[in-house]
């Protein structure tokens, strides 16, 4: 059965999709299969693997509200082992018209139940907020990965993030468990950078990935081409620290 990690932080621009994008194509190269569902009105990540965004048909907007089955809306990527459930604009609308479902936090969980087990992980790109798309991608996962960026406001909105899952964990979900904390944008010429590393380290020693995602340019340029950082430059920093992260996570997870 294939486990669900949710890729969240509410604060914007810390790295979620960057890391959806190339822990999934990581994981994919070391051989697992893998789904990264686009849960993000923005669709950076559908993007990011060279999907064509304004032609997407079926995605994660109509697995959300159950008029497509999960299997319908998946597309293949153009990374090795690497299924994708597409976003579109679209998505911005799921919340106003979930908001008076039953059971609407259980939306994506009851969408996602047929298709697990043809995965060994599923990977969320959430959107950068705490609303009903990230509780609905937060109750169907079973562990959360929170990206922190290494610059000053870093911690700003942890603990808001923290106490949504504390209350997540308490009302739908109490299997859901805290995968790790990454920090991304790792310039070790910074004071800065080595001072938030250590203020995350100190609060939260064994929560926190041994890898670390140093700034790299190439990590950057990677999606404007539409490919993950290992079909775009395997031997750049960025490949190798995702890469890193990937054995890690299998390792912990064995």
């Amino acid at each position: 059965m294939g486990k669900i990690i949710a890729i969240a932080n509410q604060k914007g621009g810390v790295g979620k999709t960057t890391t959806s994008v190339n822990l999934a194509a990581s994981l994919g190269v070391l051989e697992k299969k893998i789904l990264l569902i686009d849960v993000d009105p923005q669709a950076n990540a559908s993007s990011g693997l060279g999907i064509d965004v304004d032609g997407v048909e079926i995605g994660s907007y109509q697995v959300l509200e159950h008029t497509k089955s999960a299997k319908e809306a998946v597309i293949k990527s153009n990374t090795p082992n690497v299924d994708i459930i597409p976003a579109h604009i679209d998505l911005v609308a799921i919340e106003i018209e979930l908001v008076d479902k039953d059971e609407r936090e259980y939306m994506l969980k009851e969408a996602l139940t047929g298709i697990r087990d043809d995965y060994d992980y599923i990977i969320m790109d959430c959107a950068p907020s705490l609303g009903l798309l990230t509780l609905n991608a937060l109750t169907a996962a079973d562990s959360v990965i929170i990206p922190i960026q290494c610059e000053y406001f870093a911690l700003e909105g942890l603990g808001k993030l923290l106490n949504t899952i504390k209350s997540v964990q308490k009302i739908h979900n109490e299997a859901l468990d805290i995968e790790g904390l990454l920090l991304t944008m790792f310039d070790s010429r910074l004071r800065l950078s080595n001072q938030v590393v250590e203020e995350v380290q100190k609060h939260f020693s064994d929560m926190v990935f041994n890898t670390i995602i140093q700034r790299n340019v190439r990590l950057s340029e990677a999606p404007s081409y539409g490919e993950s950082i290992i079909n775009y430059d395997v031997s750049s920093r960025g490949a190798t620290n995702y890469l890193s992260l990937a054995k890690e996570i299998i390792k912990k997870n064995l």
